[in-house]
């Protein structure tokens, strides 16, 4: 399966489905999904590296907790991102992930901001293994 997101209807937030062969790639979709949601990110240059680190005893919420740090880049230090390198492990009752995101700060003019992304909700979010791969639904505040 190729890896994808795709945005689907909702009335007042932005609600999408990504899947992935991996789990590693199902967090990059969802991750690169936030990110369109509020800029254009083929626009988006790889020209600032951060490290992410999260870790959660449940698989969905750190997925959850992954897309909650990207908006803290967004609103804390204006960074949006255009590409993830992701590590994840389960040790023990754990499970971490390790990231690197790369991009750089909002350019109005270039990255053609979209809406301002206010939150990460658990309101239908849903994280699932499937025998072919993964699949998230995450609906987004605006």
């Amino acid at each position: 399966m190729k890896s994808f997101h795709k945005f689907l209807d909702h009335t007042a937030d932005v609600f999408f489905v990504a899947k992935a062969d991996t789990l590693t790639d199902l967090f990059k979709e969802c991750g690169l999904a936030v990110e369109e949601t509020m800029v254009n990110i083929d626009a988006v240059k790889p020209q600032q590296k951060v490290k992410i680190l999260a870790e959660n005893q449940k698989l969905e919420n750190l997925l959850f907790d992954f897309l909650d740090e990207l908006l803290f880049f967004k609103d804390y230090q204006q960074l949006v991102f255009s590409k993830f390198d992701i590590n994840i492990e389960h040790k023990g009752t754990l499970y971490t992930l390790n990231c690197f995101a790369w991009g750089e700060k909002i350019d109005v003019l270039r990255h053609e901001p979209k809406v301002d992304v206010k939150a990460i909700t658990m309101h239908l979010f849903k994280l699932e293994q499937l025998p072919d791969g993964w699949k998230a639904q995450v609906l987004v505040d605006i």
